[in-house]
């Protein structure tokens, strides 16, 4: 089973149970943003991560094995065209050199990481209309020299 068939059969079990990410998450002590990732095919899970899930699901081995497979992490290049995907590739447009000048201003010349990542979503009641806080926290990596 590839990491598109393991995606298909989660969502479409997930759907059947009518769960959250949320609820999954909390359900199995995981992070509910790196749970999504993890089930949409874009990080691999430990074993007894890959059991649980599996386990939680009602799925086979299968699944278990997609779920510990090393992603290969390819996406569509083009501009997305879904209103929520593109407003991300937007706020980069926009502030993505700010983001770099402020973070190398602290931090000095480097990166920050995406595999020393973790990412948090809240959703903020307000009269105005809520509001999506998302909160990223990377390892700073700087860069060397020789």
């Amino acid at each position: 089973m590839n990491k598109q068939s393991m995606t298909d059969v989660i969502v479409s079990k997930k759907a059947s149970k009518n769960l959250t990410w949320e609820t999954m998450g909390a359900d199995l002590e995981l992070s509910p943003v790196w749970l999504a990732s993890a089930c949409l095919g874009m990080n691999s899970a430990t074993s007894e991560q890959a059991k649980a899930i599996a386990g939680y699901l009602e799925l086979d081995g299968e699944v278990v094995r997609a779920l510990e497979a090393y992603p290969t992490k390819i996406w569509d290049q083009q501009i997305p065209t879904d209103p929520l995907i593109y407003r991300f590739h937007e706020i980069t447009g926009v502030y993505g050199s700010t983001l770099k000048t402020v973070i190398q201003e602290k931090f000095g010349d480097g990166i920050m990481s995406a595999i020393d990542f973790s990412m948090n979503v809240e959703k903020i009641e307000d009269p105005k209309g809520d509001r999506v806080l998302v909160t990223m926290n990377g390892k700073f990596l700087p860069y060397k020299s020789w």
